[in-house]
């Protein structure tokens, strides 16, 4: 399995397992769990632009404000899925969603198997958790836009990933 060290953790290194994806890429498919515990993949979302935020965990501050955001910004895209992934458990998702008004994004767990960090490169190997980034993937699911953040405290470049799924609309 493919290791790099490229990403930091509160400013410690930390090592990313998987692939890296990059721009041209086919987006690999991934299993990931909805709130009711039933599978989330790609195919859910077919023949729409997908834009994926990748967060480590909805209980801290930035992953919040990212979640929020993109919400916020789902609303505005259409034929867009906005797709926020996770390893907190589907139930913490579903009181976060609850509490906080998320209702334009999907929210979906990578805890069991770790299919999206291991088949897109996000995850962290010291913690289990997927590092912070942004894909946008078009409608025949080619990577469009990819973002690692380098520092996980850090927020994404929300511009440059929203610029790059309106593109696409």
């Amino acid at each position: 399995m493919e290791k790099r060290s490229v990403t930091t953790f509160g400013g410690n290194p930390v090592t990313l397992l998987g692939k890296e994806i990059k721009v041209g890429d086919k987006a690999p498919e991934f299993t990931c769990v909805k709130g009711d515990l039933s599978p989330f993949n790609l195919k859910d979302v077919e023949g729409k632009v997908k834009l994926i935020s990748v967060v480590p965990s909805i209980d801290t501050e930035v992953c919040e404000l990212q979640t929020v955001r993109f919400n916020q910004e789902a609303g505005k895209l259409d034929n867009a899925a906005v797709i926020t992934i996770s390893c907190d458990l589907p139930f913490a998702q579903a009181r976060f969603c609850g509490a906080k008004g998320i209702d334009n994004a999907v929210v979906v767990s990578d805890y069991n198997g770790h299919s999206f960090g291991l088949g897109y490169g996000f995850l962290m190997d010291e913690f289990k958790l997927l590092n912070r980034g942004i894909l946008v993937i078009d409608k025949d699911d080619v990577v469009r836009y990819v973002e690692y953040v380098s520092e996980n405290t850090n927020h994404p470049d929300y511009d440059k990933a929203l610029a790059a799924a309106k593109e696409l609309l």
